[in-house]
């Protein structure tokens, strides 16, 4: 595996990652009972985005410590994956 598909595997990973990270801890401005004028009741109340990105990172980062070993020491790719399918390339 070269360095671009590695980097590839782990922003794939971080950006699926952040979209689970995000509604955790999320308090909006209606939950907390003060609105700014001018804002919608769901705008969040703090604005934490380095501690989101900082959280998304750490947990990707062990996402793709898990899968670079699974892939690179025991040898398991997506071909190994059974085919579910018929495969009509040997027609």
């Amino acid at each position: 595996m070269n360095w671009f598909f590695g980097f590839a595997v782990y922003f794939i990973i971080w950006w699926l990652s952040l979209f689970l990270i995000l509604p955790f801890g999320f308090r909006s401005q209606q939950d907390e009972g003060e609105r700014v004028l001018g804002t919608i009741a769901s705008a969040p109340a703090n604005h934490r985005a380095w501690r989101t990105f900082l959280l998304t990172t750490i947990v990707a980062a062990v996402i793709f410590a898990g899968w670079f070993v699974v892939s690179m020491y025991f040898g398991f790719t997506f071909d190994s994956i059974p085919q579910f399918y018929p495969d009509y390339r040997s027609l």
